[in-house]
């Protein structure tokens, strides 16, 4: 099976090829995001992990503080079902759902969507992890990884993607989760991060589970 940077590569690799423009400003964006340090703020290793309460997909408020009475969390913010990298994100973690759960940890996600009631309950029981809907954010720049989107971006979203934010958040149309992830002790304590502002780059799912590892 191909590793997570392998499928983010590749997808990459199809959009310059399709689209080299649009991939050249969204480098420039990134260049220019990481230059003035956008997520520099995100909550460091070693940290209290802010406690939060958010709905899941069929509405019942979850806190981190109820969930980390199961274990240690794998906690990872993503921009939502609508972005391709995300989705593949997901699915790669889903593959290993099973090696983070035998080393006693929780698979908790959280973006901006709101819970919608789409999906059954056969289809949010097999995803076999917890999704939570920060409609507006909050806990995003609680955790230091909220971006005012540039308008470069959201105008791509509009007009090329069809997608109305807006909607889709509740409201919120201009600010999105940088994909971040966290490992959380049971303690609450943050002992691992992977932060990029590059919405191309996500953690791999096998340096996740060698982060678990250590610290079982």
């Amino acid at each position: 099976m191909k590793t997570l940077k392998e499928q983010t590569d590749a997808k990459i690799a199809a959009g310059r090829q399709a689209k080299p423009e649009f991939m050249k400003g969204v480098d420039d964006i990134i260049n220019q995001a990481k230059a003035f340090q956008q997520g520099k703020d995100a909550i460091k290793i070693g940290k209290k992990a802010p406690n939060f309460k958010l709905p899941n997909a069929e509405g019942t408020l979850l806190s981190l503080d109820m969930l980390l009475k199961e274990g240690p969390i794998v906690l990872t913010f993503y921009r939502g079902d609508w972005c391709p990298y995300c989705n593949l994100q997901l699915r790669a973690l889903q593959a290993r759902l099973s090696d983070i759960h035998a080393l006693g940890a929780t698979l908790v996600a959280i973006s901006p969507q709101v819970p919608d009631g789409s999906l059954t309950e056969n289809e949010i029981n097999s995803m076999g992890f917890t999704v939570l809907s920060d409609q507006n954010a909050k806990v995003a720049s609680e955790y230091g990884v909220a971006w005012n989107v540039p308008e470069f971006l959201l105008e791509h979203m509009r007009v090329d993607r069809n997608l109305d934010l807006e909607t889709i958040n509740n409201g919120n149309g201009t600010v999105l989760p940088i994909p971040a992830t966290f490992i959380i002790d049971r303690t609450g304590i943050v002992t691992w991060s992977f932060v990029d502002v590059d919405y191309r780059t996500r953690a791999e799912p096998e340096a996740i589970i060698q982060a678990l590892k250590k610290q079982s």
